[in-house]
């Protein structure tokens, strides 16, 4: 999966979830920006764990700060498989 690809995908989710029109969405924005509070970043999470067929844990995504920080992880996180082992790009 390409960063573009993640990137549209997490924009879909914002305009989703939290209203955000995902034509204003960009890798460097950070969420505060975009007026997404923690509460409403919790469904964002939920949103695009199953857009994308991830777990995203806790720990991690607490720290995001900008759209790009998520869309890195969850990039990384489709090209692993469960046992964290790089999967054959398809």
């Amino acid at each position: 999966m390409t960063q573009d690809e993640v990137l549209t995908g997490v924009a879909e989710v914002l305009g989703r979830i939290a209203k955000v029109d995902p034509v204003n969405v960009g890798a460097e924005q950070t969420f505060a920006d975009l007026g997404i509070d923690s509460v409403t970043m919790v469904d964002v999470v939920v949103a695009a764990e199953d857009r994308f067929g991830v777990m995203l844990l806790d720990d991690d995504w607490s720290q995001f700060t900008t759209v790009g920080d998520a869309v890195g992880y969850i990039q990384q996180l489709a090209a692993t498989g469960p046992t964290g082992v790089t999967q054959p790009a398809r």
